[in-house]
């Protein structure tokens, strides 16, 4: 279940370069822009509204890789 937390989780800050566009942090860190979806899965009491409230300085937490990748 991605939504309870793992070992390979990890605590960032959402850059400026991110704000509003959770797809283009999807796609740095997974490859795809398709899984911008994970981080309002994994932050379901921060990220109310997925795109509207992913804003620069706001901390995440944000699946690895790996562990992504053995879900889908």
């Amino acid at each position: 279940n991605l939504s309870l937390p793992t070992g390979g989780d990890t605590t960032v800050e959402i850059e400026s370069k991110y704000n509003l566009r959770p797809d283009l942090m999807a796609y740095d860190m997974y490859g795809s822009p398709n899984y911008w979806w994970v981080f309002a899965l994994k932050n379901k009491d921060t990220l109310i509204d997925p795109v509207e409230d992913f804003k620069t300085g706001l901390t995440i937490i944000t699946p690895s890789a790996s562990s992504l990748r053995s879900l889908v």
